[in-house]
């Protein structure tokens, strides 16, 4: 009787030992350097930044924050699993739609092939979108090209797939679903007319080699600001001002991109 209580006084040691080696107390250097890396801020999300990291953390047999921070300098691919897993979002098409109109109403008037570009691109709703708004507005096929860009591989692996779900496409009229889409069973599969005029890019906006996609004749970058504090989106909207062909041609930013 006396040993089976030994054996469980054992056990509670070892979880003891177990949970004093972990040390999730302090997130803040993480979110200082996650900020530095991407641009992104968790000033007002500490809390949500901390269950992420620590869930993120253990599941790799991460003992602390520390040794995180060590790692992810010398593991490129650990890097990119921490920047897939804190910046995850869901968009759908036609979203903001009304900027996507103006946008068709410019290209009209070019007599030259586009270039655009959309920063962040997520998993590909956006772009996927102007390209639709572009083909249903007569625009030719060989006169325009967009780049998507983000710093997500599991959001652009996503978007290069171009599998969505109902809530993803909910704007769509069905005539726009059954021109540009195959349904399998609760899938919605995009159509490679569609795909062709995209391609994706793994890049963060702030990297010195980012200036190396080029220049674009539009650039769409909604909904990426909110996520950063106002020093680092004024910092943000100087790079794509220069990503411009024509200086004086106005950046679609998100109505939530306040600065």
């Amino acid at each position: 009787m006396f040993s089976i209580f030994k054996k469980k006084k054992a056990i509670e040691n070892i979880e003891i030992r177990v949970a004093k080696d972990e040390d999730y107390a302090d997130v803040v250097p993480v979110a200082e350097y996650f900020k530095n890396e991407t641009g992104v801020t968790f000033e007002k999300q500490i809390s949500i930044l901390k269950n992420k990291v620590t869930a993120f953390c253990r599941r790799r047999g991460i003992k602390s924050f520390l040794e995180l921070l060590h790692n992810v300098k010398h593991d490129n691919e650990l890097k990119q699993e921490l920047i897939d897993t804190l910046t995850t979002n869901e968009t759908f098409f036609y979203r903001e739609f009304k900027q996507i109109e103006e946008l068709v109403k410019l290209v009209k008037k070019t007599d030259k092939k586009v270039d655009i570009l959309c920063a962040p691109s997520a998993t590909g709703e956006e772009p996927y979108s102007i390209v639709i708004a572009l083909l249903e507005s007569d625009i030719p096929q060989h006169s325009f090209h967009i780049v998507g860009i983000d710093i997500n591989q599991d959001a652009l692996d996503k978007a290069e797939k171009a599998l969505f779900k109902e809530r993803n496409v909910r704007n769509l009229s069905s005539l726009l679903i059954d021109k540009y889409f195959q349904k399998d069973g609760e899938k919605f599969i995009l159509k490679d007319i569609i795909k062709s005029h995209v391609t994706f890019k793994l890049t963060n906006l702030f990297d010195s080699s980012f200036k190396n996609i080029g220049k674009f004749d539009f650039i769409f970058s909604r909904n990426m600001l909110i996520y950063f504090d106002k020093e680092t989106k004024l910092k943000a909207k100087e790079i794509l001002e220069s990503m411009r062909k024509n200086p004086n041609q106005e950046i679609f930013f998100g109505h939530a991109d306040l600065f």
